[in-house]
C-alpha cells in the first residue's frame, strides 16, 4: 500500500512510503521509500509476488526525496531506482504489458505546489518504455506535443494490448488524448479531450471493448471510438470528482468509482447508482458547536461535501443516523459559526467567502458575503476565510479577505475596519523548481487561492476591542481599539519567514496571552510551530517542546476553566498539555491516525469536538478531568473524577427495534451516549494470572457509562 495522496490539490495529505500486509489487512509493516510522500501506482509482478514496481512521485512542496519508479525483487526489504529524472520529476503512472512483465510503459511527472503557486509541469515530464523490467529505458514521446507536458495518464487496453492509450497535460492548452498502436515507437493524437492533472488526469481501459476508455474528471466521461470523441457517463444522482475505477473483468458494465462524495457502484453502466453511505470519511476543515437544548449541535464545512450540521446526542436507542444531519450552505464548506444566544441562527461559508446565514428552523439561506465598494478593486478571499462570532456585542460577527470586515447587524451590511492586512507581495516573483516560473508553465496558478489574503482571526475573549489577524504570507496584526488601527509583527524568533499562519487565538483568562500556529507543510517543511505570547504579541515563546517532529500544526484551543489547559490539532491527530505547553500528550484511544484540522469545546458539557481531514467528527465526552492531569503518580489508591450530571429520559425507537432495527447491516448509526452516567475510575490493584504469582501493582484508568440510577 502507497501512502500519500496521488492528487496535486490544495487540500492533499501527504505519507510515509510503503506499507505491506501479509495477513490480509490485518496488521502492516512499513517496507520503504519513506520520504517518497506520494505514491501513484504499484504494480505487483503477476508471476512473482516479491517483485514490485512503485512509482513514487516525490514531494510536492520541496524537491528531492524518494522519487522515480523503484522495484523490488525480494518483497519489499531493498529498492532500486530504476527510472529516475532530477530532483524536481517523479513517476505518476506505470503499466505493464500483460503478455509480457518486462515490457513496461511510465511516465514522469514535474510538478510543484506552495501555497502561493501550483506548475504541474516541466521539462521532466515525458514518456518512458522498458523492455526489459527497468534494467533499460528509452523515451518514447514521438507524436507528443513540443510543449512543456504536465501530469500523463496512461491505460493499456486489456481487450487489445496492442492499444495504448494516454492522455496528455501540456502547456498552451497543446494537451490532448493519445494512443499508440505500434508499442509507443509513436503517438497519434485522437482528440483535445484533457483534464486537471491537478487532481484528474486518470484513464481506465474497459476490460472488453478496445476501443472504450473512462477518463475520470468533475464528470466522467467515456470514449466508445478509441478516443476520438468523449461523451458524460451520467451522474444526475451521484456526486461528482472522480479518481478510482474498478471495471468487472465479466461484466462490464458493472463499476465501482471513488469519488470527492465517495464509493457509488451501477450495474447498468451508470444508468443508475447505489451510494455505499455506511462510511465514516467526510473531511472536515473545520468545526463549531452551539449551545442547544437539551443536546448541542455539530458544524463544520467540509471537502466538496456542502457545509453539515447535526446532533451531539440524540432520544432515540438507534444511534445518530445519517437523516440527522443537514445541510447549511452548498459547495466545498468551510468555516461555520453559530449565534451564542439563538442556535436557529447558523453561519456557513464555501469557498473563497461565499458567505450565507442560515436559518435551521425555517431553512432560509441568505447570502452575505461582503462585496467592495463600486470603482474598488475586488477582496481577495481564501479558499478557506476565516469567521467569528462576538462574544461580546449581539449581531456581531467578523469576516476576513486581505481586509477584515465587521457586521453589528448579523451580516446585512459590513464595515472595512482594517487596510490589506497582507505583505501585497507579487507571487509571480517568487521561485519555484528554484527558479522564477514563467506564465506560459503548465497550469501556473491553478486551483490555487489568491496569494496574500487573511487566513486566522480571533476577538479576544476577554475584551470585545482586542482582535488579531494571521496571513497566508506570515503576518500577524493586532489591533487594541476595535480595528481603528493594527500593530503588524512580521517576524517572530523560531518561526519560518513568509510561514501560513493557520491559528491564532486570543485567550480566554488573560487577554495579554496570544498562541499562534504557523503551518510550513506546503514549502515541505512538517515541524509544529506554536507560539505563545504573555505581552500581546511584544515577545513570543516557542512551545512546540515535546510534539513529534513530523506533524503539521493547524488548530489550538484552550480550556475555559484551567488556563494551562492547551489542546493543539496536527496532521497526525490530537495532543493536550497541562502546563501551557511545557509537555505535551497524544489523546489516541477511539481516534485513528487522522489530520486533525479544527477544533471546538463546547463549554456547558465540557466536550471536546474534533473536526478531522478524513473520518468524520469525533466526540471527547466530558474531558474535565485532564484539569486535574499532573505528571505524577497518584497518591491515591482509588479515585473517581468528578461526575458530570446526567441527563435522563425514555429513549424512543421510531424504527420499531433498537439499533440498526430492519435496515439492514449497511444502515450506518455512529455511537450514541444515551440516557447514562458517565465516569472515570482510577485504581490501584493486583493482577493475578492463572497458576501465577501476583504481579506488580499498576495504574489502572478506566471509563465506564451505565444507567443511571435514583441514588446517583
Amino acid at each position: 500500500m502507497g501512502t500519500g495522496e496521488n492528487n496535486n490539490q490544495r487540500s492533499v495529505g501527504y505519507g510515509d512510503g510503503l506499507y505491506k500486509s501479509e495477513d490480509g489487512g490485518k496488521s502492516w509493516k512499513h517496507v520503504g521509500l519513506k520520504n517518497s510522500e506520494h505514491i501513484g501506482k504499484i504494480i505487483v509482478h503477476p508471476e512473482n509476488s516479491d517483485v514490485v514496481y512503485v512509482a513514487a512521485i516525490g514531494p510536492l512542496w520541496s524537491k528531492g526525496g524518494d522519487r522515480g519508479l523503484y522495484k523490488t525483487e525480494d518483497g519489499g526489504k531493498t529498492w532500486k531506482a530504476i527510472l529516475t529524472v532530477d530532483e524536481h520529476t517523479g513517476v505518476n503512472d506505470v503499466v505493464m504489458d500483460p503478455r509480457s512483465p518486462d515490457v513496461l510503459y511510465a511516465s514522469t511527472l514535474q510538478r510543484r505546489r506552495h501555497v502561493y503557486t501550483y506548475v504541474g509541469g516541466g521539462p521532466g515530464s515525458g514518456m518512458h518504455k522498458s523492455v526489459d523490467g527497468g534494467a533499460t529505458w528509452t523515451k518514447i514521446n514521438k507524436g507528443l506535443p513540443s510543449e512543456e507536458l504536465g501530469r500523463i495518464g496512461l491505460a493499456i487496453s486489456p481487450a487489445n494490448p496492442e492499444i495504448i492509450y494516454a492522455i496528455v497535460e501540456a502547456a498552451n492548452g497543446k494537451g490532448g488524448f493519445f494512443a499508440s498502436t505500434n508499442r509507443g515507437a509513436s503517438w497519434e493524437k485522437r482528440s483535445s479531450h484533457v483534464t486537471s492533472g491537478n487532481y484528474y488526469q486518470e484513464i481506465i481501459a474497459d476490460p472488453v471493448d478496445e476501443h472504450t476508455v473512462y477518463s475520470m474528471d468533475t464528470w466522467m466521461s467515456v470514449t466508445h471510438d478509441g478516443g476520438r470523441s468523449f461523451d458524460l457517463v451520467g451522474e444526475d444522482t451521484k456526486h461528482v470528482d472522480n479518481h478510482a475505477m474498478w471495471i468487472n473483468p465479466h461484466n462490464n458494465k458493472h463499476w465501482i468509482i471513488g469519488c470527492d462524495g465517495g464509493i457509488y457502484e451501477t450495474y447498468d453502466a451508470a444508468k443508475t447508482w447505489d451510494f455505499k453511505k455506511n462510511l465514516p470519511i467526510t473531511q472536515f476543515y473545520k468545526v463549531a458547536v452551539d449551545n442547544d437544548e437539551p443536546f448541542y449541535n455539530i458544524y463544520g464545512g467540509t471537502q466538496d461535501n456542502f457545509s453539515l450540521g447535526g446532533p451531539s446526542r440524540v432520544l432515540t436507542n438507534h444511534g445518530i443516523r445519517n437523516s440527522e444531519w443537514f445541510i447549511t450552505n452548498g459547495g466545498d464548506g468551510f468555516e461555520s459559526q453559530i449565534d451564542p444566544n439563538n442556535p436557529n441562527i447558523v453561519y456557513a461559508q464555501s469557498q473563497y467567502g461565499g458567505l450565507v446565514r442560515f436559518d435551521k428552523k425555517s431553512g432560509e439561506s441568505v447570502g452575505i458575503k461582503p462585496k467592495p465598494p463600486k470603482g474598488e478593486n475586488n477582496y481577495r478571499y481564501n479558499w478557506d476565510a476565516p469567521l467569528a462570532v462576538s462574544r461580546h456585542v449581539s449581531g456581531r460577527l467578523y469576516f476576513a479577505a486581505n481586509k477584515v470586515f465587521r457586521s453589528d447587524d448579523y451580516g446585512n451590511s459590513w464595515e472595512e475596519i482594517s487596510g490589506d492586512l497582507s505583505r501585497q507581495i507579487d507571487r509571480n516573483t517568487l521561485k519555484v523548481y528554484d527558479r522564477v516560473v514563467s506564465m506560459d508553465a503548465v497550469m501556473k496558478n491553478g486551483s490555487t487561492s489568491p496569494y496574500g489574503t487573511i487566513v486566522a482571526f480571533s476577538e479576544s475573549p476577554k475584551n470585545k476591542d482586542l482582535l488579531a489577524a494571521g496571513t497566508d504570507d506570515g503576518l500577524i496584526h493586532i489591533s487594541e481599539n476595535g480595528g481603528n488601527s493594527w500593530r503588524k509583527i512580521s517576524s517572530i524568533p523560531g518561526a519560518p519567514t513568509q510561514s501560513y499562519v493557520n491559528s491564532i487565538y486570543l485567550s480566554r483568562h488573560d487577554e495579554n496571552v496570544i498562541y499562534v500556529a504557523f503551518n510550513h507543510h506546503k514549502y515541505g517543511d512538517f515541524k509544529p510551530y506554536i507560539f505563545k505570547s504573555t505581552n500581546k504579541g511584544n515577545s513570543w515563546t516557542a512551545i512546540a517542546s515535546n510534539l513529534p517532529e513530523r506533524g503539521s500544526v493547524y488548530a489550538i484551543e484552550e480550556d475555559h476553566v484551567d488556563k494551562d489547559l492547551l489542546f493543539v490539532g496536527t496532521e497526525f491527530g490530537v495532543f493536550f498539555s497541562p502546563n501551557q505547553g511545557q509537555d505535551w500528550k497524544q489523546l489516541k484511544s477511539g481516534l485513528p491516525t487522522i489530520a486533525v484540522r479544527d477544533i471546538a469545546i463546547q463549554e456547558r458539557e465540557n466536550d471536546l469536538v474534533l473536526g478531522t481531514f478524513g473520518r468524520g467528527f469525533y466526540v471527547m465526552d466530558d474531558y474535565s478531568v485532564l484539569r486535574n492531569i499532573e505528571n505524577a503518580t497518584p497518591a491515591e489508591s482509588a479515585k473517581i473524577y468528578p461526575v458530570r450530571t446526567a441527563l435522563m429520559w425514555e429513549q424512543s425507537s421510531p424504527l420499531g427495534l433498537p439499533g440498526k432495527s430492519f435496515q439492514g447491516d449497511n444502515f450506518y448509526t455512529a455511537a450514541n451516549l444515551g440516557p447514562e452516567a458517565d465516569y472515570l475510575l482510577l485504581q490501584r490493584q493486583l493482577y493475578f494470572a492463572k497458576e501465577e504469582a501476583p504481579k506488580e501493582r499498576q495504574e489502572v484508568g478506566e471509563r465506564r457509562s451505565g444507567r443511571p440510577l435514583p441514588f446517583l
